[in-house]
């Protein structure tokens, strides 16, 4: 009924935007663009850091045919002159929340309010704009970890993108994040004899997971996304956070999603959640921001991603969000733990946990993984070619190589010297379609 329901919602959708035949022309395969000599000042090779002046990009057929100082174009390609940008390949977030929107005054008063007061409709044409927005901003990869209560609508926002139906980046799904019963993104302080729809699908046991993860996979989802921690407690100076899943629980979540053909990322803040979710071997630990020495060790044995998110903490102190601002122990405290794990090896991939912030805006990642210890050129790294690898797609996305997708991305000047160009992208391509382009 949930399918079917939203099924009829996005048919109405694409109405309002035409006719039913044209409707209907949303859900072919899309051509793919006529070729195109992309030129501009310089190019950077996020593998080394090192840039390529003049930079010239033949796109055919949305890949990258030929790149280099010297690439011509063949005869009747038009050729598009960027004048003085760097480029860059498209950014990669690999924490987002596509059906999540900043709690604004006169609205959802927080995550649970959204999934009461909000219809799944309501929100999925939010996440329609929020798609955009992140496309606009540089983002033409993504990570959706969890639509908070929207069941699997992300899997219709994905086939509309994929479609060509609506702007939006190439998105990697994980449907409803998977908890425990009152656990994290349960819904506290309602009536609990009034049965309210859960952030969450929430289980018990290993049976009741794995069942989850099938049905999941069947309803659309690309990747598994599960709650190993919550609620996070922090004070004077000590971080607590209790575990909802044992490691034989994870190690089983991780065997069922590599059976398949897919993995898992865990919302994991600590000890000793994220030794479990280690040893379980997933792909990911989100937020990481307690991880013991045997844990690192794990995650740089195993290639296993820590993805920060600094941004949504951030955001959750400032006073714009109801925060009481100025510096935030927390932070620090996680400051402080980031730089540990970058002394440790451990693998890194950017993800701003973007939606209780408003989306289009999480660039400012990139500048607090500086911020904190990281080189301009590891950030860009975990925003490319770490955020490709992470979503087991580096033979497409992450980088400028010939046959590689033509995600591409312009900033006005050095981004090696300064990190917040990112923040203001000029140029926008997504397998070989000009979405943006401010260069003129």
């Amino acid at each position: 009924m949930r399918t079917r329901t939203l099924a009829l919602c996005l048919t109405a959708a694409l109405v309002l935007t035409g006719s039913g035949m044209a409707g209907a022309q949303f859900l072919q395969t899309p051509a793919p663009p006529p070729p195109v000599l992309v030129e501009a000042a310089a190019m950077l090779n996020v593998h080394n850091g090192q840039y390529t002046r003049p930079a010239r990009i033949l796109v055919e057929n949305g890949r990258i045919a030929a790149l280099g100082a010297n690439v011509t174009a063949p005869a009747g390609v038009k050729v598009l002159n960027l004048g003085n940008l760097t480029l860059l390949p498209g950014l990669i977030d690999s924490h987002v929340h596509m059906f999540l929107h900043p709690m604004a005054p006169g609205h959802a008063p927080d995550e649970a309010g959204q999934t009461i007061h909000e219809s799944v409709a309501l929100r999925t044409i939010i996440a329609t704009i929020q798609a955009k927005q992140d496309l606009m901003a540089g983002f033409t990869t993504e990570k959706d970890m969890g639509t908070e209560g929207a069941g699997n609508a992300d899997t219709a926002l994905r086939r509309m993108i994929n479609d060509g139906a609506i702007p939006g980046p190439r998105l990697w799904v994980s449907g409803m994040a998977i908890s425990i019963i009152g656990g994290h993104e349960a819904i506290y302080g309602y009536n609990p004899a009034i049965i309210i729809p859960q952030n969450a699908d929430m289980v018990t046991g290993t049976t009741q997971l794995i069942e989850t993860i099938r049905r999941q996979h069947y309803e659309g989802s690309t990747f598994v996304k599960i709650y190993e921690t919550g609620h996070d407690e922090f004070h004077n100076g000590v971080f607590h956070t209790p575990y909802q899943f044992t490691e034989p629980q994870l190690a089983a979540a991780v065997q069922e999603a590599a059976r398949l053909g897919t993995f898992v990322c865990v919302h994991d803040q600590g000890e000793p959640g994220t030794l479990f979710a280690a040893q379980a071997g997933v792909a990911s630990i989100e937020h990481a921001t307690q991880l013991s020495p045997e844990t690192m060790k794990l995650m740089v044995q195993k290639h296993i991603f820590a993805v920060p998110t600094f941004t949504v903490f951030i955001a959750f102190h400032s006073k714009a969000l109801g925060g009481p601002g100025g510096p935030d122990p927390l932070v620090e405290y996680k400051a402080r733990e980031f730089r540990k794990q970058l002394a440790a090896g451990v693998p890194m991939a950017m993800g701003s946990d973007v939606g209780p912030f408003p989306h289009g805006t999480q660039s400012q990642e990139f500048y607090w993984m500086v911020h904190f210890g990281m080189s301009p050129i590891e950030a860009i790294q975990a925003g490319t070619i770490n955020g490709a690898e992470l979503v087991r797609d580096a033979k497409d996305l992450g980088s400028l190589d010939v046959g590689k997708y033509a995600d591409i991305v312009g900033v006005r000047g050095n981004p090696l010297q300064n990190i917040k160009l990112l923040e203001h992208v000029q140029f926008v391509m997504k397998g070989g379609k000009v979405y943006k382009n401010e260069a003129m």
